[in-house]
């Protein structure tokens, strides 16, 4: 180390010691907290990365490992308090890109800025000493108990139908509980989280009642309307004010913090914006999942990686087709099947030879060869398909949609796709095509702005065309000089063409028309659709979209692309489903060894918030083509048999619990990767020269079956966890007179623990072919094997 950077490392050691004995200056951000958000923590706001202001700077002790690319924002991502990494690598308020640093365990953060306003970021060694949390002593509210889980304290559990009355009840065993008050409000959250707030509907002076020494409070509140609801009980004792309110657990991807059940109290702060509600769900009271949604397997396929059928219709450079040509310049084709995908080289960017472009390498995937597979996709025990996007695109993710009314041509025609439908369903399977109709391509018709289009477009050429049909689907600013200002691309990318949803004429393409978009695909087969980035599309517009795809097809099932607790689009006039990300990470986190009681956290919170016929169909995730798959999350380039092992215990939970089970194409042979691209590698074909995972196979259809030979599992209800530990999660599902145990160990040694069960008495079957297990006085000695599961069955009379 030379003598500077020595020194430099000496001085921000010092900084907070440094900082007390200068004069100090008020918060830049007065009472706003600053949070650390990045891929560390899913890009949430968590109380664990908030820096603390003290005297002449933002401090933040950190424990991470590696690269790590983040931003520093408040809660709500606010313009004036979020910032990204400039050229310098520096914070700058309204930089695009992430900041990034490394870091080798603990460190501390200190966040300054100049007296111009530009922001400075410095890590170096562990030394700042937070403030500790001034604690509470007083008892009557320390022991004040709720749950939202159990009965006595709030009746019924869960979400309920508009028009239902609730039960709301808290306690203690101490004098000194004076008064509580029930608070409900509603929640506004639009965006992709970015707005959220709670308006007060009602204030109950809850009703005392004996309780031993202490005292308890009740009070009732009938939810007329469908909505996403909040609620808190704000509790007065002799020593002061409180609010009862929701815990302090992290929710996967979703903004709000807490995951329900057992209540914790704080001082009432004076901006009740930082109580953390409890949320309750009220949906329409006629709102239907279709029936056969529950009993779902999906198969989920990336189709340009899955097979390749025809190879007359492959992207090739210089064919002079329109799948022979990205925007303007040709293709990149694979010389192999089995090669990885193409990582562009760019800015910050170490790729491997190929140009600077992502998502215009080809492999040759198309319908015909998934109609080649679809034997092999019903042997796995799959009875759906789920496709993203089929239509004309230039990438070979086609979520930059030239024509939405026509397949790709690298991927077949029309004609294909209706074929694909009709023998699909002979073998069972249904088919789930996706789109975005939310942005489309910039090498479109609808914008044409490389003139690979005749001319109509909205931006032909790169000039707006107020002439174009399709002048109205956008908004331009021609004002900007850079064309590629001039317009609003999705997240900032220009590539992809944000569409105006307000457009009337946009929706009456999109699902209005008799042979719109929406109408056009259910006619040719389609069962239903999945629908990209749902977020940041107007709630309206999916409730419009909605009653149209039911009008045309009353069975068909909507999936919403949501990453975070999605109960507002639960309550009957938007969406059926999600993909459950919240459940990818929770079940990776804990197969990967994390605790089960930070999985039983996550996975409670749905059970409690989602209507039950939305929960039984949610599209249960282990792997995406925008994450990285579950054999990297477990480690594939560490220890590949030990991430194979881990897998099967993820897939072995999947298969077990409510919901659609979800297997990424490859995951049931063994292909990991990384972050997109290699995440989208081929499907290993031993015919192409690859080297599939057969017994791994034989496992996922093992488990298959297991879930299609027991009703329930699929229909089952699910009740409250039978035990949580860090390593063992029992779980109980019942089905009329049907009750099945589910036991998983994330240990890599057996566990044995001891199971209070539903059952008074009598025999439990091991559905996997092991011993029995004997109930006695409702208790039983419970072996879960080491990095897998147990399924155990019982009949009542």
């Amino acid at each position: 180390m030379s003598r500077l950077s020595a020194l430099c490392t000496a001085l921000l050691a010092l900084a907070p010691t440094l900082a007390m004995a200068a004069p100090c200056k008020p918060a830049p951000f007065g009472d706003t907290t600053l949070y650390l958000r990045g891929g560390l923590n899913n890009w949430a706001a968590q109380d664990e990365q908030a820096f603390e202001y003290r005297c002449d700077a933002y401090f933040l002790n950190l424990q991470a490992q590696g690269t790590q690319e983040f931003k520093i924002a408040d809660e709500e991502w606010t313009a004036a308090t979020t910032f990204g990494g400039n050229a310098k690598g520096q914070p700058e308020r309204g930089a695009g890109g992430n900041l990034k640093r490394d870091f080798r365990g603990a460190h501390t953060l200190r966040l300054s800025f100049a007296a111009d306003g530009s922001a400075r970021l410095d890590v170096g060694p562990k030394t700042f000493k937070p403030t500790p949390p001034q604690p509470i002593t007083d008892r009557a509210a320390l022991t004040t108990h709720f749950s939202s889980r159990e009965a006595e304290f709030k009746a019924p559990f869960g979400a309920q139908a508009a028009g239902t009355e609730v039960t709301f009840s808290v306690g203690n065993d101490v004098p000194g509980l004076k008064r509580a008050t029930l608070v409900i409000e509603r929640r506004r959250m639009t965006g992709n989280q970015e707005q959220l707030a709670y308006e007060p509907v009602a204030r109950i002076a809850m009703t005392p009642q004996s309780r031993g020494l202490g005292v308890g409070f009740s009070a009732r509140y009938r939810f007329a309307d469908t909505g996403v609801y909040g609620y808190w009980f704000e509790l007065e004792t002799d020593q002061g004010r409180y609010a009862l309110q929701n815990n302090k657990d992290a929710v996967y991807w979703t903004r709000e913090k807490g995951s329900m059940g057992e209540a914790t109290v704080e001082r009432l702060p004076a901006n009740t914006n930082r109580v953390r509600r409890y949320r309750q769900t009220v949906y329409a009271a006629d709102f239907q999942v279709p029936a056969w949604a529950r009993d779902v397997v999906y198969y989920y396929v990336f189709p340009e990686r899955f097979r390749n059928g025809d190879k007359a219709n492959d992207p090739r450079p210089g064919g002079g087709r329109p799948q022979d040509r990205y925007q303007d310049r040709d293709v990149e084709r694979h010389a192999r099947w089995n090669e990885k995908p193409f990582k562009p080289t760019g800015p910050g960017e170490k790729g491997d030879g190929s140009d600077s472009l992502y998502n215009n390498d080809f492999f040759g995937g198309d319908l015909a060869g998934l109609i080649q597979k679809l034997d092999y996709i019903q042997s796995l025990g799959a009875n759906a398909l789920y496709l993203t996007p089929v239509f004309r695109a230039p990438s070979n993710h086609k979520y930059d949609a030239a024509d939405y009314k026509n397949i790709d041509p690298a991927f077949g025609s029309n004609d294909d796709f209706v074929r694909l439908c009709a023998e699909a369903a002979k073998r069972g399977i249904r088919v789930i095509p996706d789109t975005s109709l939310n942005h489309v391509g910039a090498d479109s018709p609808y914008f044409n702005r490389f003139n690979n289009f005749p001319a109509g477009g909205a931006f032909d050429g790169g000039k707006i065309n107020p002439a174009s049909p399709y002048a109205s689907w956008f908004k331009f600013k021609p004002e900007e000089k850079d064309p590629s200002k001039q317009y609003q691309g999705w997240v900032g990318v220009s590539d992809l063409p944000e569409i105006d949803k307000s457009s009337p004429s946009f929706r009456a393409y999109a699902y209005g028309d008799k042979d719109s978009v929406t109408n056009l695909w259910l006619d040719r087969g389609a069962a239903g659709w999945r629908m990209d980035v749902a977020p940041w599309v107007p709630d309206d517009f999916w409730r419009e979209w909605r009653r149209a795809v039911k009008a045309k097809k009353p069975d068909a099932l909507t999936v919403a692309e949501t990453w975070f607790d999605s109960s507002k689009y639960f309550l009957g006039d938007m969406f059926d489903s999600t993909m459950n990300y919240i459940f990818r990470n929770a079940v990776l986190d804990y197969a990967a060894g994390k605790s089960g009681k930070l999985m039983a956290a996550n996975l409670e919170l749905m059970r409690e918030a989602y209507p039950p016929q939305a929960f039984s169909a949610l599209m249960n995730l282990l792997s995406t083509h925008d994450q990285p798959r579950a054999l990297h999350h477990f480690g594939e380039d560490q220890d590949l048999a030990l991430a194979k092992q881990r897998l099967r215990l993820a897939a072995f939970f999947q298969m077990t619990y409510p919901g659609a089970p979800t297997i990424y194409y490859g995951d049931e042979v063994g292909v990991g990767g990384g972050d997109d691209p290699y995440n989208r590698a081929p499907y290993p074909w031993a015919d192409e020269g690859g080297q599939p995972d057969e017994a791994l196979l034989a496992d996922f259809k093992r488990l298959t079956a297991l879930r299609q030979a027991l009703p329930v599992l699929r229909h089952g209800t699910l009740q409250a966890p039978l035990h949580v530990d860090d390593a063992v999660v029992v779980l109980a599902r019942q089905d009329g007179r049907t009750w099945a145990l589910t036991a998983t160990n994330n240990s890599r040694t057996p566990r044995t623990v001891s199971v209070v069960v539903p059952l008074p008495a009598g025999t439990l079957r091991d559905a996997l072919g092991g011993d029995a297990v004997k109930v006695a006085d409702h208790r039983i000695q419970l072996t879960v094997p080491p990095l897998f599961g147990r399924v155990l069955t019982a009949d009542l009379p």
